[in-house]
């Protein structure tokens, strides 16, 4: 009886390795045919950015770039799995297949253009800083030898770190308190073990909207540029890039870019 149990092992191991072939392969060349033939698309977002892509209550991934993703991929008849990922490996995702696209108020910067092929802009956004009104931060320079938080991996950190005359120069020990969402960045901000954020202004006039004591807190323009919110796609892939352009373009034209944009925003923010 051993000599057969030892004798299924190979068998068993060659079966295991054959089950997670099975899988899906990392290929070359544009995928849009494979995805168009499979009609399924993976989308990679940070599920804590209010209100572009976040999970509710329920646990569903609901948000405007979630909306506007549905009704582009509609026209070509393909599902969405949305997939929640650590958001400082966004780009590392998109090279290894895991997903096909970076959709999540994903700004366009110089650097990501390096790395990723980016769709038409969408959006336009800023960066600011939130803070609490007690804290007696009017302005960018009001952050001086005090504590700033930021995401890991968001552009306002890019920002932060590579214009340091702007805000990094200023605040106590020239860094940030760094975090990879910001619902505990807003619980620290709260708490006082951090007296700013660092923020998105499109998520940060969305979550104030729904704060209690909206007349508590700040929000502080700066003297960053402003941003374009676009889709991250394989610079392989310029096909697929192709066919989202070509739906925000419908979807600008019939109207439904404008409604999904009412539906979260109160009004058309989109370019």
């Amino acid at each position: 009886m051993k000599k057969n149990v030892y004798w299924l092992i190979p068998i068993l191991l060659i079966s295991s390795l054959l089950i997670v072939g099975c899988g899906r392969k990392k290929t070359d060349g544009d995928q849009w045919e494979r995805i168009n033939q499979e009609k399924r698309i993976i989308i990679g977002l940070d599920d804590s950015f209010v209100p572009m892509g976040f999970q509710n209550k329920a646990g569903e991934i609901i948000g405007f770039d979630v909306d506007l993703a549905k009704a582009v991929f509609a026209l070509y008849d393909i599902e969405i799995d949305f997939q929640p990922i650590d958001w400082s490996m966004k780009e590392n995702e998109l090279q290894n297949q895991t997903i096909d696209l970076i959709w999540n108020g994903y700004s366009k910067t110089a650097e990501r253009e390096e790395k990723v092929l980016f769709s038409n802009d969408y959006m336009k956004n800023e960066q600011v800083v939130v803070s609490l009104k007690k804290n007696n931060i009017n302005q960018f320079s009001d952050m001086k030898d005090k504590i700033l938080g930021a995401q890991n991996g968001s552009s306002g950190y890019h920002g932060f770190e590579e214009e340091p005359e702007i805000l990094k120069d200023l605040v106590k020990d020239q860094t940030a308190v760094l975090y990879d969402g910001f619902n505990e960045a807003f619980m620290d901000l709260k708490s006082g073990r951090i007296d700013g954020l660092l923020i998105d202004r499109v998520y940060a006039n969305y979550y104030l909207s729904h704060e209690e004591n909206l007349a508590n807190y700040s929000i502080i323009p700066g003297a960053f540029e402003s941003e374009t919110f676009a889709v991250g796609i394989r610079k392989t892939d310029p096909q697929l890039a192709e066919k989202i352009n070509e739906a925000f373009k419908i979807l600008r034209e019939n109207g439904t870019l404008a409604e999904i944009s009412e539906t979260w925003f109160g009004e058309d923010v989109t370019e």
